[in-house]
Order: structure tokens, then sequence, then C-alpha cells
């Protein structure tokens, strides 16, 4: 009988850490691919963003370091990981919707860029992980930083073009804006002094221009079944 992916994994620990700019496609494969498993997924993008409208609600200034981070140690995430409804609180409240406005895109590269939240966040990223027996993480730090073990790591890109129509298409924005916000995230992402967004050296580059989801899906899941299977 062909062993499956599920199969091949399903008996041991599975980390998969997808990395990649913002609109490459992480989200919605990283979704898929969890199902696929059987695992849990985390979206530590997300998580970001949640700390992010928490400073935002609370008035503070996004590039007030001090302010910022005082704001994320008294902020209670709430995090849900089932890859069918992934969900997010902040202190009880329901944020799955205000973390994707405008509001709180403008701003969370400059709370992502504070050192010391980074690194709050990304140890909780790593307890959830070490508590999981097998889970898909996506973000922009994972494969280098955040589960360096990963056994498996891909760094998601696609065109600029790619990547502004399929933000345009989910946030109903204009196309032309919303390349131009894509690229001013990059540039704050990939320039930032703590945890820049970069490849892993050892990632394997997955360019999903012209590629649909299920194409996307079935590469990743046939590159985790030689993985696990090696």
């Amino acid at each position: 009988m062909e062993v499956t992916v599920v199969q091949a994994v399903r008996p041991e620990r599975c980390v998969v850490a997808v990395d990649g700019p913002s609109g490459s496609g992480k989200s919605t494969v990283s979704r898929r691919l969890a199902t696929a498993i059987d695992g849990i997924y985390l979206d530590t993008g997300a998580m970001y963003r949640a700390i992010t409208w928490a400073v935002l609600h609370a008035g503070v200034d996004p590039q007030n370091a001090d302010a910022v981070l005082k704001i994320a140690q008294e902020t209670d995430l709430s995090i849900g990981t089932d890859p069918a409804a992934p969900h997010f609180e902040a202190n009880g409240i329901d944020v799955d919707a205000a973390i994707r406005g405008p509001e709180v895109t403008g701003a969370v590269s400059a709370v992502a860029a504070v050192p010391a939240v980074r690194a709050m966040l990304v140890q909780l990223q790593k307890d959830i992980i070490a508590a999981a027996p097998r889970i898909i993480v996506e973000g922009r730090d994972i494969a280098s930083v955040v589960a360096p073990d990963a056994d498996l790591k891909v760094y998601l890109t696609a065109s600029a073009a790619a990547r502004a129509q399929r933000r345009s298409a989910e946030d109903a924005t204009d196309v032309t804006a919303t390349e131009a916000d894509l690229a001013r995230r990059d540039k704050l992402d990939s320039s930032r002094a703590a945890d820049p967004l970069r490849q892993a050296s050892d990632a394997t580059t997955l360019d999903t221009t012209g590629m649909g989801i299920d194409e996307v899906v079935a590469e990743l899941l046939s590159m985790l079944n030689s993985k696990v299977s090696s």
C-alpha cells in the first residue's frame, strides 16, 4: 500500500516552517497543508497584528518602542490554531477582522520591529511549537529564528504583480495601491534590525507565480513526504 504524507508524519512530531513576503500565499497554503497532515496551524504574523491592534486600541504611538512593549506585555492573547478556523482574541476581544484592517496593516511593521516584542512573541511561538505533535508555522523568520530545526523549511515567494493581485482580491483594494503597500512592508521587514525577513540558508524556495493553491499544496506535501520518509 502506498504511504501517504498523513500516514508518514502522524506517528512522530512534524514541524514545517513557511516563510515569505506578504501575498506569497503563505496563509492559505499553510492552512491547507496543516489540514492535510492532521496538524495545527500558527499564523505568527497575526500575533504581531493582534499586538498592533492592542497598541492602537490603547492610543499608543506604534513608533514608541517602550510604550509598545508595555502594551504587548499587558495584552492577553488567545490563539486558536485550528487550520479550518484560526482565531485570535486580545484581552477577550475578537480581533479576527480588525487585525486585517488598514490601520493595523499600516502600523504592524513598526510594532514587529521592536526587539523586545519580537523576543516575547518568539518565545510564545516556540512554546506552542513544542507542545504540538504536528504543526505548520508561517511568518517571516520561522526557519531562521523560531524553528531552525523544522523538518521542512520553505520560502514561498511570487512576483510583485502576482502578490498584489492576490492581496487586493482578498482585501477588495486597489491593485496599484496594494503593490505599493507590499513594497513598503517588504522594505521595512527586510531592513529591521531584529530578525529581518530573509530566507534561511537551508530553506527551499518555491515561486508560486502562476501556480494554483492545489498545485502549491501538492508540491509541499511531496517535499514533506520526501523529508519524513528519508
